[in-house]
């Protein structure tokens, strides 16, 4: 059930860093969905880092950490999915 809730949260990271960048991303669906969950685990890691372990309630300080990392992973992702898209169309 684990990898499910993986799956939700970074599609739901992914499609708001989508929308918080400026301008049309260019990647497809599950592209922002795979970015997202990596997003939400290096948003993890940095929380716990820095100091973020457990709150009481909703943990507002890890989910900005997860958008931040997803937001960053989202944007690089979209920048080399259209630098290999392009190479590709170049080709032919």
């Amino acid at each position: 059930m684990g990898w499910l809730w993986a799956i939700i949260v970074g599609f739901v990271l992914g499609l708001i860093a989508k929308a918080l960048i400026p301008g049309k991303q260019h990647s497809p669906l599950w592209l922002t969905t795979i970015c997202g969950i990596l997003g939400a685990l290096v948003g993890n890691a940095v929380a716990r880092a820095a100091g973020v372990e457990t709150t009481r309630g909703i943990d507002w300080s890890r989910h900005v950490f997860q958008l931040v990392a997803a937001i960053i992973i989202v944007f690089v992702g979209d920048i080399l999915y259209r630098e290999t898209l392009g190479k590709r169309r170049a080709r032919a």
